[in-house]
């Protein structure tokens, strides 16, 4: 009997090639299998660009183009079947001829979430769904939340000393994590298509919150600050990167865009709604304390990162937030540190019956 999930795992491995790169749209990889023969490959482009189903079949070889039609194609998400920046893979795999495709999960987006696989069906297209689907789910969970939810899928990161605190007396800054993790938040930033930090933080540590020791795409810069009183000299509006305040001022647009968020009981959930208006599928939340305390008090988060340097204390230092909620669903060590991953248990949960390692 043909097994099905080992293609769907190799869509999904090639899904991720398109990591930090897709959004808003999601990661997807395609496979065309002619009796049981890989003959073509593909994973959508980077955002405007083709979708994996099309990069699956142009990569077919010239003297395997007559094999399409007696080939089956894999795809980890939902074809799908409306015009947006490209035409409808839905169209194309009819083009082809193609009798049967393998889905590993429907796609939620109101514009596809069941078309895709109702026209291949009422094209003759004998369609199999549910394949791997935990996993397909899991690797587009900033997708899925983004479109069920209508927020930004929301991470949690900071880091902590062995005893417990994320910065010196009076938040003065100190340099807890070890070089190679840094390095691997940099490639957590250029996944995400936002980062947001406090005021307070963006004073203290004018950080750039850029990808700079990482290949890949700067997320958008989000800062709180309610009153605007951050000054113009700090590394957040040098304009290499376009830049959100959250205040409570006005609303200007611009490569330093003012979004007017009134405070509230409701104010964290109206500022992701802000952003979710703005296409942004995901946030990854760096500090500080006060911001992420926020987030965590109002249950508004998916995923947490928490990194420990087991080899440093920090007498009367600034207290680390306290995760309350999570379960812990992998622990993994760089130098001096580990990092243990949470997901939200009162969310949506992407992290059981997986077979395919979490992105």
């Amino acid at each position: 009997m043909l097994r099905y999930e080992p293609y769907i795992y190799r869509c999904l491995e090639l899904a991720l090639l398109g990591a930090g790169t897709t959004a808003p749209n999601p990661m997807v990889g395609a496979v065309l299998v002619h009796d049981q023969t890989i003959i073509g490959e593909g994973f959508t482009q980077p955002y405007g660009g083709a979708h994996a189903e099309a990069e699956c079949i142009r990569g077919v070889d010239p003297e395997h183009k007559r094999l399409i039609p007696e080939s089956t194609l894999y795809v980890s998400l939902e074809p799908c079947a409306h015009y947006g920046k490209t035409p409808p893979c839905t169209d194309l795999i009819l083009q082809q001829g193609i009798k049967k495709v393998v889905i590993g999960c429907g796609d939620p987006f109101a514009k596809v979430n069941g078309k895709g696989i109702a026209q291949l069906r009422a094209g003759g297209v004998d369609v199999i769904v549910g394949v791997l689907e935990a996993d397909c789910k899991a690797i587009n969970r900033r997708f899925f939340t983004f479109h069920q939810q209508q927020r930004p899928y929301i991470l949690l990161k900071w880091a902590q000393s062995a005893d417990g605190m994320m910065a010196g007396e009076g938040g003065k800054p100190v340099a807890i994590s070890s070089p190679a993790t840094n390095r691997l938040v940099h490639g957590w930033r250029s996944r995400e298509a936002a980062i947001f930090v406090g005021r307070q933080t963006a004073i203290n540590d004018n950080p750039q919150l850029t990808t700079r020791y990482w290949p890949g795409k700067n997320p958008v810069r989000i800062v709180a600050d309610s009153n605007l009183l951050l000054p113009e000299t700090l590394h957040l509006f040098d304009g290499t990167v376009p830049t959100i305040v959250i205040n409570s001022i006005k609303e200007l647009p611009g490569t330093t865009a003012r979004v007017m968020v009134t405070k509230g009981p409701q104010y964290l959930q109206t500022v992701m709604r802000k952003l979710a208006e703005a296409s942004l599928i995901s946030v990854l939340v760096e500090g500080g304390a006060q911001l992420l305390n926020a987030f965590i008090r109002e249950g508004l988060w998916d995923e947490a990162r928490i990194i420990t340097n087991g080899r440093m204390t920090i007498p009367n230092g600034l207290p680390a937030p306290k995760l309350t909620g999570g379960a812990l669903y992998t622990r993994k060590h760089w130098q001096t540190d580990s990092i243990d991953y949470y997901y939200n248990t009162a969310q949506y949960n992407f992290f059981q019956s997986l077979t395919f390692p979490a992105s």
